[in-house]
């Protein structure tokens, strides 16, 4: 596999990591920018739009730019480099269920708004006790019951519904401006998410509800992961560079702290992780690209690497720090926390291990080895 970039996508690196190492040019400049409601830079969310990363992965004919998974990857890592707020990934991510069972009228309205900055669409998949239902009356759908956590839900101006038909599931455009409550609250990372409570609220079906539904959510999940490794390992790399000039600077006993060994063999042990992490994110982007239909098991597989090397690199950022790594003005806790909360919104590793072990049907129940 070549994981070498063209000039094209080069230049989008270069032109992304521009705007964003601009707009959060330090970790007190992103907690400024989180502080306040939505969340996220608005000016940068637009000026993200004018690049065009907000309509990357779709086709042109509806409003897209026709690029792949390796471009999406590419600004995901620089999103993570800086933790920036910006949700998205998670637009993208609803934007792709649109693009895969909206009509062509539906992929027009939505992608094109999406794409010029003008629409935050929201994605609202999980549920607390009882699922969302749809009902039909006619040719009039509506939609009850409780969806949270969504991201950016409080904000979201159209939000991609998934709730329970007779027919099975199916995903809907919902307008939350009528017949939806949002109760809107501040995430650990410093992102936001909201309760959104659906009262009867009208809705527009993407598709027939049933199995070309799961299929597409399942795959919309499936790039989602990779995208999100792609974020982690931008934020484990970034976490790894602050850790080894911290050791190469910080004195104690005379000395700086890369002179002791035990410490200078931690850090390495990090970059390790780091490595894994990220060629196990490039394999399965270029599976992704090359053979969608193995894309879940492949996102599956990352996501349990990445969700292995979140955890040490983020905790050993913060032990080799000392002190400091602990406190909230310091960036490696917050990187720590956004990789945390990477891990937990689509899959923690242990539950995706757990999936991948059940998928091994192949081999028969072999017995035990002689003494």
């Amino acid at each position: 596999m070549d994981f070498t970039l063209d000039s094209e996508t080069t230049a989008l690196r270069d032109a992304v990591r521009g705007l964003l190492s601009k707009a959060y040019d330090s970790s007190e400049t992103r907690r400024e920018v989180t502080t306040t409601d939505p969340g996220f830079g608005e000016k940068t969310w637009t000026r993200l739009a004018e690049l065009g990363v907000l309509g990357l992965p779709f086709a042109e004919q509806d409003g897209g730019f026709g690029a792949g998974p390796v471009e999406v990857g590419v600004v995901a890592a620089e999103i993570g480099r800086v933790i920036a707020p910006e949700p998205v990934i998670e637009a993208i991510t609803a934007g792709g269920i649109v693009a895969d069972l909206g009509s062509a009228e539906q992929r027009a309205d939505v992608i094109g708004r999406l794409a010029e900055g003008t629409l935050i669409l929201g994605l609202a998949l999980h549920e607390i006790g009882e699922p969302v239902t749809a009902t039909q009356d006619g040719d009039a759908w509506t939609l009850t019951g409780t969806k949270e956590p969504v991201l950016h839900g409080a904000r979201a101006d159209l939000l991609v519904v998934t709730a329970q038909t007779d027919a099975g599931l199916g995903v809907f455009l919902v307008d939350p401006s009528a017949d939806v409550e949002r109760t809107g609250y501040r995430t650990h990372d410093g992102g936001r998410a909201a309760r959104v409570t659906f009262q009867g609220a009208s809705a527009q079906p993407l598709g027939e509800p049933g199995d070309a539904s799961q299929r597409a959510l399942d795959q919309a999940i499936a790039r989602a992961r990779i995208a999100y490794g792609h974020e982690a390992v931008g934020a484990m790399e970034t976490a790894l560079r602050t850790t080894t000039e911290y050791l190469k600077t910080r004195k104690q006993f005379g000395v700086t702290l890369n002179t002791f060994q035990a410490l200078t063999f931690r850090a390495a042990d990090m970059y390790v992780s780091v490595e894994l992490a990220k060629s196990a994110v490039e394999w399965a982007t270029l599976v992704l690209a090359d053979d969608p239909d193995r894309a879940v098991e492949a996102a599956e597989r990352v996501r349990v690497q990445v969700g292995k090397a979140s955890r040490h690199v983020g905790q050993e950022a913060i032990q080799l720090h000392g002190g400091i790594g602990m406190t909230a003005e310091y960036s490696v806790g917050h990187y720590t926390s956004r990789l945390t909360a990477i891990d937990h919104w689509l899959g923690t590793g242990d539950e995706l291990l757990a999936s991948l072990a059940g998928q091994v049907t192949t081999y028969g129940t072999l017995d035990p080895l002689p003494e």
